[in-house]
């Protein structure tokens, strides 16, 4: 796996932070070279380019709001003009941005989870499309959630309504793309502590439920959805299109 990624030109969205940090630290060793896109914060994005450039890789930081086109599109070329083409899309990039109840909801609300979620994702997809499809075999994983298969958990309505959708998103633009050479996948990781993600919007006592109800007896961590991310991007001649693979302990499985 790590050979076949060693040299590979790598677009990580929100790829400085979390299980997108640890999804860059995985291609960065495995020798790709990685467009690591941030939204706000350039401190880390800009630490783990210096840490590829220490390994002899080449990599750039790069920000923009997602959720516009003309940015998400900024963001892409950007990647072009540092590395003259682009092999695999991580779309990383998602928020719960809070718990919210039906009863709470509002339309405001609503289509910010959805763009950060999903608007963003088709945005960047979109830019990506003509330069995977350049290449004889690309890959495209998305990162959805295991509250996109089980609905999650109380005031996650809108998230796991926009993670749901990823799964559709990523089976039908499997179909679409795959005749140009582009595998479309999904990964849905559950519990992953040691995150902000987490760190935010699970309580230690939720995290303790969760945890007691999981086969193999622990909650994941970042390293544990970057290696599947991995395995699913360096597949290139591989049969594996259209899927979700879930990353839970076993809680879930399709």
């Amino acid at each position: 796996m790590m050979e076949k990624l060693k040299g590979k030109n790598v677009l990580v969205t929100a790829g400085a932070q979390g299980i997108g940090e640890s999804i860059t630290r995985h291609f960065i060793e495995a020798g790709s070279n990685v467009a690591i896109h941030y939204f706000s914060s350039n401190e880390t994005a800009n630490r783990l380019t210096d840490w590829a450039k220490e390994r002899g890789i080449d990599s750039i930081a790069v920000s923009g709001d997602l959720t516009d086109n003309s940015q998400a599109n900024s963001v892409v070329d950007q990647t072009i003009d540092a590395f003259g083409g682009l092999d695999i899309l991580v779309n990383n990039a998602g928020s719960l941005v809070s718990r919210r109840w039906l009863h709470e909801m509002d339309n405001e609300f609503w289509s910010k989870v959805m763009d950060i979620n999903l608007t963003s994702m088709m945005n960047v997809t979109k830019a990506a499309q003509p330069h995977l499809s350049k290449n004889e075999n690309s890959s495209i994983v998305n990162l959805a959630s295991l509250a996109g298969r089980k609905g999650g958990h109380p005031g996650s309505l809108a998230y796991a309504t926009s993670k749901g959708a990823i799964l559709t998103f990523t089976r039908a633009l499997a179909s679409e793309l795959g005749p140009e050479g582009i595998r479309v996948n999904a990964i849905a990781p559950g519990l992953i502590l040691g995150t902000s993600f987490h760190n935010t919007h699970t309580t230690d006592e939720s995290a303790k439920q969760t945890v007691a109800t999981i086969p193999i007896g622990r909650a994941g961590n970042a390293d544990d959805v970057a290696r599947a991310v991995l395995y699913l991007a360096s597949e290139y001649d591989g049969f594996i299109t259209g899927s979700t693979l879930d990353i839970n302990g076993g809680v879930y499985s399709a």
